[in-house]
This record gives C-alpha cells, structure tokens and sequence, in this order.
C-alpha cells in the first residue's frame, strides 16, 4: 500500500530525515521506534504531506504523492493523527468529529458526518457522556481517544499514529492501545510511531528502527523483541524489561 523511497526531509540546512526506505503492506500494523529526536514525526508530517520532503518518493497504492498538498493527501486515505493530539479545545467533543469528516469526498454531507460520529460517540461511551462539552475539558486518555476517532471520521486507508501514548498514565495508555489493537484486527491499516517501543512491537506485525534519521534496522517484531542485543542497544530498555524513553549511554542513538 505504502512504499517509501530514498526520503529526505530537511528544516533548514539539518537534515531530520536521511534516505529511508520503508513499505506498509495493507491491513498491517508497521512500528516506527526510536529515541527522542530520531525523526519519527518528521517522517510522518511528511508522508501527510504537512512537510515537503527535498527529495524522494511517496507512492501510496501506485501513485506518487510527495508533492501533494496535504488537504489531497488526506482525500487519497492517509490520515494523522498528530503528536499531542492537537484537537480543537474549544469546540465540543461532536464539532471535533465532525470536522474528522471534512475530506470525505462525495460522502462529505452533514447527514452522514452525523450518522458516522454517533457511531463514535457509542463505540466510546466516555466521550459521548461529554459530547456536547469542549474538548478542552477532557482528561488526556479521552482527548486521546476522541483525536483517533476524529482521524477515523475522514475514512483513513492508512492511518498515522504518533506517539498516542505521549503524556497519559499506564492505565490511559493500556485504554489507546487496546483501542488500536481493535483497530488492527479490523483490518484497518496503521502506521505508529511510539517511544514505548515494547508495547508498539508487541502489537506490531513489522517494525522499523530510527537513528539519527535513518533506518538502522527492520524486520518482523517478534524477532526484535527477542534480539536481547537489539534491545539494549537500540530500543532503550534492560534485561529488566523496563521501557525507556531513550537509549543505553553506549547506543548508537546516544553517540550523536
């Protein structure tokens, strides 16, 4: 569904992404770990077309899409839901799913947008107790649930997570990704990119790791998890089998 080519993304004269290659087959479950500052968003502002990539491609189900602006991008299938979740505070938890659907295409009718965010508002009875109250007033895990139902709103084929775990407690964090895993085995295809990288491999079907802004390794989940060399000095965690958000002092990732 996804393949990425050779990608370069710069902010200025640094460049954040370097030459990855990377390819998401349909009804997948792709991680995307590593430290903090590795790229990770970067590359997914860039493939939502939020950032214009200097080089490479983007073809997303046979066509090249890294010169689309991000409001097409959106209307193909790719959809983001972004770091800090980025909701509008001041509109209630409806309005934010309700303007999840603006890009549907010829489905893009108020009548349907209704009909869709009710099914929402049921899945997640939390957020429709509070539907007609500002996002802003929600606590982090029903901010979080509500910005992946809005991305779900506009109909994704592929979907972007990153880092829906930033900021919640354990037991938030156990809620969003039971939520995604639901989303998995419906098939829906997905992206995420997590600094919990034990919990996203766990879920993963593939996972690639980024250093410095560059693949450093991939392969099936299962094998990186059990790679006691990969996880010491790639993923950040010990023997113990504690998550960090950052890399042993001897890893690659903390030479930089």
């Amino acid at each position: 569904m996804l393949e990425v080519r050779d990608l370069r993304v710069r902010y200025g004269a640094i460049e954040a992404v370097r030459g990855i290659d990377l390819s998401v087959r349909r009804g997948e479950l792709v991680a995307l770990v590593g430290s903090n500052g590795a790229g990770k968003s970067t590359l997914l502002k860039a493939l939502a077309g939020i950032l214009r990539p200097v080089s490479g491609s983007i073809v997303f189900d046979g066509e090249e899409v890294s010169k689309l602006p991000a409001h097409r991008i959106v209307s193909r299938g790719i959809v983001l839901v972004p770091e800090g979740r980025r909701l509008f505070a001041d509109q209630t938890v409806l309005d934010n799913l309700l303007l999840g659907s603006y890009r549907r295409g010829n489905d893009d009718s108020r009548a349907p947008a209704r009909v869709r965010a009710e099914e929402y508002l049921e899945r997640f009875p939390v957020l429709r107790e509070r539907r007609d109250r500002p996002a802003g007033t929600l606590s982090g895990g029903q901010q979080q649930m509500l910005a992946i139902s809005r991305g779900l709103m506009a109909r994704p084929r592929l979907l972007l997570l990153d880092e829906p775990s930033l900021g919640l407690a354990p037991l938030l964090v156990r809620q969003v990704f039971d939520t995604i895993a639901e989303l998995r085995r419906q098939g829906m295809t997905i992206l995420l990119v997590e600094q919990l990288a034990k919990l996203a491999l766990r879920l993963a079907d593939r996972a690639y790791v980024l250093v410095q802004g560059q693949i450093t390794l991939h392969g099936q989940s299962e094998q990186l998890l059990n790679s006691a060399e990969i996880v010491r000095g790639y993923l950040g965690w010990g023997s113990g089998g504690k998550t960090g958000s950052s890399a042993p002092p001897h890893s690659p990732a903390q030479r930089r």
